[in-house]
């Protein structure tokens, strides 16, 4: 049986995330920075740019996730933090239109982005990284957490399609469909004060 843990994205465990970011999916390219820019500037930056505005993020603080280990090797990502320090998501038609609390609230927590090597699909590692984040959530108050999942029951979907986690492993965890703007795309919400 693995072993696995799962820490807070501090600075000395950024070479960890990017060897997680390494074993499949967008990671490597997108540097989790997708939804922290505009569509103009991320199209704007280079792989390197953005490499350096998460390693800059880590740096700063809070830590914007976690990072999961199976026996030790860095396996798994995942994105948790207020939805206002992810601009991109307020801007964003389909979660404009369906969300169902206020785009400026800083208690309003978002899990919007999980990577795991290929080498460890299929194994739980996203509902134990989603458990983690919401249970960090929770701790720093945050009021509500939001997820953006695909439902893969509408449809197959190409694991890079997957970052955004599935819907089973959000209502597994509790949360529970609020919209549901495109077929395959709803949203799911979980009261946590």
């Amino acid at each position: 049986m693995s072993t696995i843990t799962i820490e807070p994205a501090t600075s000395d465990r950024f070479d960890d995330v990017q060897h997680a970011f390494d074993g499949g999916g967008d990671g490597r390219g997108c540097q989790c920075q997708w939804f922290t820019l505009t569509n103009a500037e991320f199209s704007r930056t280079s792989q390197p740019e953005r490499r350096e505005l998460f390693e800059r993020e880590i740096a700063a603080g809070p830590p914007p996730g976690f990072v999961a280990y199976v026996d030790g090797e860095a396996a798994g990502w995942v994105r948790v933090g207020p939805r206002t320090r992810q601009p991109r998501l307020g801007r964003t038609r389909i979660i404009k239109a369906a969300t169902q609390e206020p785009l400026d609230d800083d208690s309003v927590w978002v899990v919007s982005c999980f990577v795991v090597r290929r080498e460890h699909r299929s194994a739980g590692l996203t509902a134990k990284l989603l458990d983690v984040a919401v249970d960090y959530a929770r701790r720093q108050g945050a009021r509500a957490i939001e997820g953006y999942p695909v439902d893969v029951a509408a449809g197959a979907k190409s694991p890079n399609d997957l970052f955004h986690g599935v819907l089973s492993t959000f209502t597994g965890a509790g949360f529970r469909e609020i919209a549901r703007p495109k077929p395959d795309r709803p949203i799911v919400a979980l009261e946590l004060a």
